[in-house]
Parts: structure tokens; sequence; C-alpha cells
């Protein structure tokens, strides 16, 4: 689908665009300029959508400055009408918006509109234009994200543990992925073993990726689990695309039963490809308030880039039922009262990390390993079904704590 972004801003097309990489099914055009560069780009080749940022001139007469810059648009949708218009606007007052729809404009964002808000309303109309589209056949991995609401949350023990679970003894194919590119070390919590490659490596062979390649890069670490580790070098995260990831993460659920991926505390577009991607994204957090407060915003995230709701978990690790704040508590601040606790163990979770293994080599009979466990069966049936994989049946059931 083709996709017009205009703006008079160069940096409000670009962050436009950058995100809209995102979306494969979309084939983006970005035009900075005036209302000659717009029209021509229009004329050239007509797009399927077009995302118009409406900058206003200064009021004069009788219309308020948005509603004359409206009336280009209307000019547009009037003359093409294989097109449709979205717009950016300051002003969303009733007669803007009834203007606004009298004109053909399908969708009316408050300006300035965030690159994630321009990406879910785009999608939307996508939608709306070919509604039996579906996404792709879901192909034979699932693949869960795994992102931190806050630094510190323990998101990477979580996510390897989680991983290693998935492999039910070895019976399963799981991959982690790490992405955080910066500072990972999700390898160190199940191996000492140092991985020969990363994924900086992979993306700079993506033109020759294919399934030998994949396999060739990735660590064992246990029976039925691999890693794909983060570069030691911070500055190779720079090596990383979007849609490298999207390339690797596509071949590796072709390849292993799960692919759980550490998306870390970042969020950029590179990580947000991987939450796109993810049939299941598990968002770890801690019981205190900057963790909450970060989590309300992380929720908003999601909200504006059209998640729906089953595919958000909320998880709080390190739980104590006797702090100052308690699940329900985190229930009303989340408006959801589907959330998952691990218990606060620290002795047992600092053994297992610093030997590099999972908590249930270390101690399988521990609270925080029955709690993982209990996580684990949630994601899996309780026996496998023959023939084609299919959906997880469920998630985890609310806590009650």
């Amino acid at each position: 689908m083709r996709i017009l972004l205009a703006s008079t801003q160069t940096r409000t097309v670009q962050g436009w665009a950058d995100v809209l990489k995102l979306e494969p099914a979309f084939d983006v055009e970005p035009v900075a300029g005036d209302e000659r560069a717009v029209e021509a780009a229009l004329d050239v080749q007509p797009p399927d959508l077009a995302m118009i940022d409406l900058q206003p001139t200064p009021a004069s007469g009788e219309d308020a400055p948005a509603l004359r810059a409206l009336a280009t648009v209307e000019a547009w949708a009037a003359s093409r009408p294989h097109t449709d218009f979205l717009v950016a606007s300051a002003e969303t007052g009733p007669e803007a918006l009834l203007r606004a729809m009298r004109a053909g404009v399908r969708e009316v964002l408050p300006a300035p509109a965030a690159p994630e808000t321009v990406l879910a309303a785009l999608r939307r109309q996508m939608r709306k234009r070919q509604p039996g589209l579906e996404r792709p056949a879901r192909q034979a991995g699932e693949v869960v994200s795994v992102v931190s609401c806050k630094g510190g949350s323990g998101s990477t023990f979580v996510a390897t543990n989680l991983a290693h679970g998935l492999t039910r003894g070895g019976r399963r194919r799981v991959l982690l992925i790490d992405l955080n590119l910066q500072f990972g070390d999700a390898a160190l919590f199940l191996s000492n073993r140092a991985p020969a490659r990363h994924v900086a490596d992979l993306a700079r062979d993506i033109g020759r990726l294919d399934a030998d390649l994949l396999r060739a890069s990735l660590t064992e670490v246990g029976p039925g689990l691999s890693v794909l580790a983060a570069p030691e070098d911070p500055a190779l995260a720079a090596d990383v695309a979007p849609a490298h990831v999207r390339r690797i993460v596509q071949l590796a659920r072709s390849l292993h039963d799960h692919v759980v991926i550490d998306v870390g505390r970042a969020l950029s577009p590179v990580t947000l490809q991987a939450l796109d991607l993810a049939d299941r994204v598990f968002a770890v957090l801690q019981l205190t308030l900057p963790f909450i407060r970060d989590a309300q915003r992380l929720k908003r995230v999601f909200a504006s880039l059209d998640y729906p709701g089953d595919k958000i978990r909320w998880g709080v690790n390190r739980h104590q039922r006797d702090g100052s704040l308690g699940v329900d508590d985190l229930e009303r601040a989340l408006g959801t009262d589907r959330i998952a606790t691990l218990p606060n163990q620290y002795d047992v979770v600092a053994a297992a990390v610093n030997q590099g293994l999972p908590v249930a080599e270390v101690d399988a009979r521990s609270a925080i390993s029955r709690g993982l466990a209990a996580l684990t069966a949630e994601l899996l049936p309780i026996e496998p079904a023959p023939g084609p994989r299919g959906r997880w049946s469920a998630w985890w059931r609310p806590s009650q704590a």
C-alpha cells in the first residue's frame, strides 16, 4: 500500500517515515515541502493513503487558520477519489472535524502527531480499505517479547528462564534473542560460553542470511535452547536496523517452536519492531511507584501502536505480599486484573545468575522456580497436540495475590 507523508517540517516527515518502516505492507514516500511539492507527489504516483501535516497560516478574515489549510486538502480529496486523506491539525474542534468529514478526510489527529500515533492511524485505515486483510499465516514458532517497564526490573532474568522452561527439558526447540543491543548479557544467565557470533554480525550478513547461517550464529546453552547474543561492543548496536530484526525473527520462528526476545528497556525502531512481531508481549515491573508510572506510560505506547489487549501481559517480579503496594494497586493503575507475579527470592536468583544457570537447575523446589514453572505452564498445552502447532490456548490466570 502506497503511503504519502507530507509536511513542511523535514523532521516531522522523517520521524513518521522511520516508524512506518515497522509495517512491511507500507511503501512510504516522504515529502518535506510546500503545497506545490505535495501536489506534484500526489499527481506523479497517486498514493492509497496520504498523511498531511497541516501548517496553518496567520489568521485573517473569518476562517480559522487550520480551517483554511484544510481547504487545500479538501480540494485534493475532491479531485483524487482513490486516495484516502488523513491530517494532523492543531484544530480538532467540532467545526473542524465536521468540515474534515465533509471534505472526505478519513481521520484527524491532534498536532503534533507522534510517529506511533500516525502508524496506528494508517494501520486502521489500511484495515478499512482491505477488510479481508489478515495477518500473514502464522508460522511454526510463537514469538514472545519480554520488555522492561523500567531499568532494573529483572526482565532479562525472566526472559532467559522463560526460554529455558519452554524447552520442556529439551523436547521443544527454543531460541532466545538478546535485543538489548548496547548492554545485553542474556547469554551469561544461561551459560559461561562466549558466543561466537551476535545479532550485529547477522545484520551485516543479512543479504546471505539463511537457515544454515542462522544456526551457525547461535550459541547452544542447553538441550533445545540456543541464544543469539547481543554484541559485546555497544557501538555495534547502530549496525542493526528494524528490517534486519524482521528478517531474523521470521527465519527464526520457522526453525523453532518458540522465540523469546529480550527487548530490554529502551524503545527504538529496532525494539518496536520486536514488539510488533511478537504474538505476546510480557512487560516486567516491580511494585514501586516509579515502575507503575512507567508501566502506565508503556501501556499508552501499546495503545498508540494499536496492539490488541490480549497481546499484552504484565508481570510483577520480586513480588512480596507484605509490601506497601499490592497487586490490587497495580490492577487499578493499569485497568487490568490479568497480572502474573514472581516471588522475591534474592539468594536463589543471585546463585543462579552467578553460576550462569537457569534457576530451575540451581534449586528446582524454590519458590521462584515454582513461579516460573507455573508461568511457563500457562504458555504450553498439557500434552503436545499432534500435527501442526497452533496458538497458545491461554497465558496465565489472574494473580491471586
